[in-house]
């Protein structure tokens, strides 16, 4: 349950453009130049088993908090195409990539598409802070694919959802591509089953 807890409060600090996280001894004092267990510093990896990146569809956003209130934005919401049931379905929530100036014009692009409520061909447990139409698509970079109950991406098949683990925005958005031109839960799949693939060939290449 503490590691639990633990990887949460991780990410979600990772989420939040966050570097990572230090851990420390409360009786422990700093020491310049020491390597010792009294501080721990965990920082994300960005060694993971994804090699291609995907293309997601924005659909929605979170308003930012303490550095990023400034900006009305903090993180993306984003999914990939169910092409058999014609639905989008989240994967990630991303707080990481764009520079601050790029935050700004995610905001002014996103409000001119913002709509009242969740749009009717998109599949989400999370709720935003502010809906949009599926209309923006963004190159993600991320370690891995992971399965989650959070998220709505080939959720149909036992429950459980896939997610994007470390996901980071590369660039801004995609002008060559629409939001049905991005990445499908199938081929997520695909690459959720190559990366497990790939890892038991690592792990065999160890023993």
């Amino acid at each position: 349950m503490i590691q639990k807890k633990f990887n949460s409060f991780f990410e979600e600090c990772i989420t939040e453009g966050l570097e990572g996280i230090v851990a420390k001894r409360l009786d422990a004092p700093y020491q310049a130049g020491m390597r010792n267990f009294n501080w721990i510093k965990l920082k994300r990896s960005y060694q993971g088993h994804l090699a291609d990146t995907v293309d997601c569809v924005i659909l929605g956003y979170f308003k930012g908090r303490g550095h990023r209130a400034k900006f009305g934005i903090g993180a993306l919401l984003v999914g990939v195409y169910d092409d058999e049931r014609d639905l989008f379905k989240t994967i990630a929530k991303i707080g990481t990539g764009p520079t601050e100036e790029e935050w700004v014009k995610f905001r002014e692009i996103l409000d001119e598409i913002k709509v009242e409520k969740r749009p009717n061909n998109v599949e989400s447990f999370i709720e935003p802070d502010v809906w949009v139409e599926p209309k923006y698509v963004v190159v993600v970079q991320a370690d891995e694919i992971t399965r989650s109950p959070v998220h709505t991406c080939g959720r149909e098949l036992d429950g459980l959802g896939y997610a994007l683990r470390f996901p980071r925005v590369q660039g801004f958005v995609r002008e060559d591509k629409g939001p049905y031109d991005a990445t499908t839960v199938k081929e997520i799949l695909e690459m959720f089953r190559n990366q497990k693939k790939e890892k038991v060939e690592e792990d065999s290449d160890l023993l």
